[in-house]
């Protein structure tokens, strides 16, 4: 794989995932670290299992497929994911690398970092941030599809973009990292703040947005 901001947190996810363990907590659910490694070897090397992890379509199927990925040694599967895809998949064209996987491992990333109690939010690497910002209003349109209300969101530093028009409107800020964080779901731990009528936010709160 290529240097690229998608490589750097695919690299610094498996650094941390030998760090802590197989068992260690994480953002994504109830899943633990040995968990999350298979599910992102599945996700690069299965794509029979592909529909089942974005979808409640095979479900069960993928998760079968995760369960026994997750059967091998720990080891082996966070260096499987550190090899990144096979030859074979269009994941290791730069472009389509940096479509699928900036965001992915960004966020599963700060899933091992966040999933205990002692994490501080951290600098973010210009390469990283400027990507993440590139990114950011084509996912987040996906994200907040379901929204009851407008959803605007106002990274530090970063033009503001609409994700979802609608009234009343609220606006997601803070820093960039953490507003990704908010999109996908990660609601508790991302330190983002709200513009827009209290009961517009506690509306848009109620939703889990994802895809």
């Amino acid at each position: 794989m290529t240097s690229s901001p998608a490589a750097a947190e695919r690299a610094l996810l498996c650094d941390l995932f030998i760090e802590v363990g197989p068992d260690a907590p994480t953002l994504a659910g109830d899943w633990t670290t040995r968990d999350l490694a298979a599910h992102l070897v599945v996700r690069e090397r299965r794509p029979d299992a592909g529909p089942g992890i974005v979808t409640n379509v095979l479900a069960d199927y993928s998760e079968g497929v995760r369960r026994a990925e997750a059967e091998r040694p720990y080891e082996e599967i966070v260096e499987r994911v550190r090899n990144g895809p096979p030859r074979w998949s269009p994941m290791r064209v730069p472009a389509v690398d940096r479509l699928t996987n900036t965001i992915e491992f960004f966020v599963h990333h700060e899933d091992v970092r966040r999933g205990g109690t002692a994490w501080s939010p951290r600098q973010l690497a210009p390469e990283l941030e400027q990507t993440l910002s590139s990114l950011i209003g084509p996912a987040g349109k996906l994200l907040t599809r379901t929204s009851p209300v407008g959803v605007v969101v106002a990274p530090d530093g970063h033009p503001a973009t609409t994700l979802h028009k609608g009234e009343p409107t609220v606006a997601v800020g803070g820093p960039l990292g953490e507003c990704v964080l908010f999109l996908y779901g990660r609601t508790a731990a991302a330190q983002v703040e709200f513009e827009g009528p209290a009961d517009a936010i506690a509306a848009m709160r109620a939703v889990t947005f994802g895809i």
